[in-house]
């Protein structure tokens, strides 16, 4: 959810909307009650509204837009962004010509940045809501049962709201571990990294994911020696091995460091006030203590389903705390549906986006879609990795034959005159169809060239379909179009 369109509503339409919904429930009665305001909540509440369901979104974090934009994918793009400008300025304005004196870094003024973005989109959405007519209510939801659910207000006051569809979209939550006791101040998760008060000297991070790479990444542009523990052999889970390796090494040069195949025992804050974490080869091995400033610990997360009341209507979940649903976003319980993180899938909000839209037409049409082999995912360091169908790995273990094209940004003309040519590109393709099966690029811009890649696997494409497409030059993503011809055939520039 990085852009919010606000558009003005013709007063016919938005009077036949309101006749739709007074007809559509009884008085007192919604069609839809959605817990939680995240990116699935909410836009499943704007989707409902549109459909002519009346839908009362139920957030109790006081804002809206959920982990994501309050201490999640918003203000984390905030800090990377700048701190990424801060690393140019500090480290590339000399080679290129421009000259900088007294450089230095204003965390107060950066964080303030930072909080106006969050701020500017959690009100645009709390508008959306109420341009489409979908209600809000703030307070923590609890199912009573399938057309019940309880909403302790923040004002103090309890409601209760009468429902023909109950929507659980309450995201997730990080993950704990045992022998780290967070603070929020020198042992944190995602939320407290987002808001340290000054740039620690020193940190480690636990986890070499997207989210630990990522805020790891801001801190060292920003001064902080900065060490990644990961207990398996390689970063990015889910990233292909090979663009894994490259990422590694970019990071690497970066002034990154890593300990791969290494366990955390512990992480315990000592009487100086620095954290000693104590760590050994995943393997087996002799311990060491490792003394820093900060730790964070993105280890993961967790659905988010606390006090939500679950166990009283009966909705099963699995051994991962996951909601239980079927292809329709079902739970056990009928009347009762669920989306997002809280449920199987990978966690990312514009999964959840596409869910909640889905559940909403299941409800109302009784169809809906998503396409889980064209979900992409996007690591926002610099440069960005971003990947999405099958990785080779993937495609071996199904047992396809396929053909594998890559092309590297340093032969890519527009990368070249920007000086910021790291990374490379990867398609994989079925060896008889030549169909797109995965698409995975490290390189400036990836998290926007994906979308070609998404749009590609949605509508079955082949890599020469692709490479047979004219692109406009200089540009980056030439360097996708080259990677897809050297899939299917040979590349021009390389």
């Amino acid at each position: 959810m990085n852009h919010i369109l606000i558009s003005k509503v013709p007063v016919v339409a938005s009077s036949f909307a309101a006749a739709r919904r007074s007809m559509a429930s009884a008085a007192g009665q919604y069609d839809l009650v959605v817990i939680g305001g995240g990116p699935g909540g909410y836009v499943a509440a704007i989707k409902a509204a549109q459909l002519g369901l009346k839908t009362v979104c139920v957030e109790g974090r006081g804002s809206l837009g959920g982990t994501c934009l309050n201490v999640g994918c918003i203000p984390s793009k905030s800090l990377l962004h700048n701190s990424h400008l801060y690393h140019v300025a500090h480290e590339e304005f000399g080679k290129r010509g421009i000259e900088v004196t007294g450089l230095k870094v204003n965390l107060s003024t950066m964080m303030k940045q930072k909080e106006k973005s969050v701020t500017g989109l959690t009100k645009g959405i709390e508008f959306l809501l109420k341009k489409n007519q979908a209600e809000y209510v703030k307070g923590w939801g609890k199912i009573v049962n399938a057309g019940e659910v309880s909403v302790a207000g923040l004002d103090g006051k309890t409601t209760t709201l009468k429902t023909k569809n109950i929507l659980i979209a309450t995201g997730s939550e990080p993950s704990p571990f045992p022998g780290v006791d967070v603070d929020e101040e020198v042992i944190v998760t995602s939320t407290g990294a987002l808001s340290l008060k000054k740039v620690p000297e020193s940190m480690i991070v636990i986890g070499g994911g997207v989210i630990g790479l990522e805020l790891g990444s801001v801190w060292t542009r920003l001064g902080a020696k900065t060490t990644v523990v990961e207990y398996a052999d390689a970063i990015g889970a889910g990233m292909d091995a090979d663009m894994a390796k490259l990422f590694q090494k970019t990071l690497t040069k970066q002034h990154m460091n890593f300990k791969l195949g290494t366990k955390v025992i512990s992480a315990k804050k000592n009487a100086a006030g620095k954290v000693d974490v104590v760590v050994e080869p995943s393997k087996g091995g002799p311990r060491e203590t490792l003394t820093v400033d900060v730790v964070l610990l993105s280890i993961g997360r967790r659905p988010f389903t606390q006090n939500l009341g679950l166990d009283k209507v009966g909705v099963k979940v699995d051994n991962k705390g996951r909601v239980v649903t079927d292809a329709e976003f079902k739970t056990n319980v009928a009347g009762i549906r669920a989306i997002g993180d809280v449920i199987a899938g990978p966690m990312l909000a514009h999964k959840s986006e596409e869910e909640g839209i889905a559940a909403v037409e299941y409800i109302k049409h009784g169809h809906g879609h998503v396409n889980y082999n064209a979900i992409p995912s996007v690591i926002y360091t610099h440069p960005e990795v971003a990947w999405v169908g099958l990785n080779e790995a993937e495609a071996k273990a199904k047992g396809l034959e396929y053909n594998v094209g890559t092309f590297p940004f340093s032969a890519n003309s527009r990368a070249k005159t920007m000086d910021d040519a790291d990374g490379s590109i990867k398609i994989i393709s079925d060896k008889k169809t030549d169909k797109i099966l995965g698409a995975h690029i490290i390189g400036p811009g990836a998290g926007e060239m994906i979308a070609e890649a998404v749009l590609a696997i949605e509508y079955g494409a082949s890599s020469e379909d692709i490479a047979r497409t004219c692109h406009a030059h200089p540009t980056l993503s030439e360097a996708f179009k080259e990677a897809c011809m050297a899939t299917y055939d040979k590349a021009i520039h390389f």
